[in-house]
């Protein structure tokens, strides 16, 4: 194996391994709170997180699951300068969020590590998406539906950015705005399914206004 080639796959590797950081179950062991694993939906991503912690810790729990998907796209851009390298550690990422080998191969959904990845890969395109994800939630109060459909938004969003301005857009990063909404939609099958049947759990608009007292002192 010739030491490029190694170079990529140990990019590759770690960045499944910073994708697969568990920052919910982290905090909480840390902050003395209930695992998020234990309560709603079993998920260790933001919003399990504040439904454990409240705001404060849930900020940095999405604070971490941010910077785990933008490390590995910086640091593909920056040793090889290689999109498509940054697009496979974006989703070597993703895949590590919801599929992480420090908590038996469970995880988060990959919403927060995507997004991620996508402010360093093309943050106007995250600008564009955004009120998709914030509009779906604040009308239906189903954080999973507006995951789902502020990630379908991005590539709609990627081909404005590449009609307008083309150079900002290459094709592995159009191929990383399918892929990657592809990945987190596949975390989210069991959510569609209870969106289907009507049985999915509804977000409570009053967790973003308080905290869990004793969590934040």
């Amino acid at each position: 194996m010739n030491e490029e080639l190694l170079l990529r796959l140990l990019l590759v590797v770690g960045a499944y391994l910073i994708g697969s950081i568990p920052f919910g179950v982290l905090i909480a062991r840390r902050v003395g709170g209930p695992d998020p694993r234990t309560i709603g939906s079993g998920r260790t991503g933001g919003t399990n997180a504040l439904r454990a912690l409240g705001r404060k810790w849930a900020a940095v729990v999405v604070t971490g699951d941010l910077l785990k998907g933008a490390t590995p796209v910086i640091a593909a851009r920056l040793i090889t300068g290689d999109s498509g390298l940054e697009v496979a550690c974006a989703a070597a990422a993703v895949i590590g969020s919801s599929r992480s080998i420090f908590v038996r191969f469970g995880g988060g959904r990959g919403v927060g590590t995507g997004v991620g990845t996508m402010l360093v890969i093309q943050p106007l395109a995250v600008f564009l998406a955004a009120p998709v994800f914030v509009g779906v939630i604040l009308v239906t109060r189903y954080v999973s539906l507006g995951s789902l459909l502020g990630s379908a938004a991005m590539f709609p969003a990627m081909l404005v950015l590449w009609a307008v301005w083309s150079g900002a857009v290459p094709p592995a990063y159009l191929t990383w705005a399918v892929v990657g909404p592809a990945l987190i939609w596949l975390a989210h099958a069991d959510n569609i399914d209870r969106l289907i049947h009507g049985t999915e759990r509804k977000f409570d608009l009053n967790l973003l206004g308080g905290d869990r007292g004793s969590l934040h002192g």
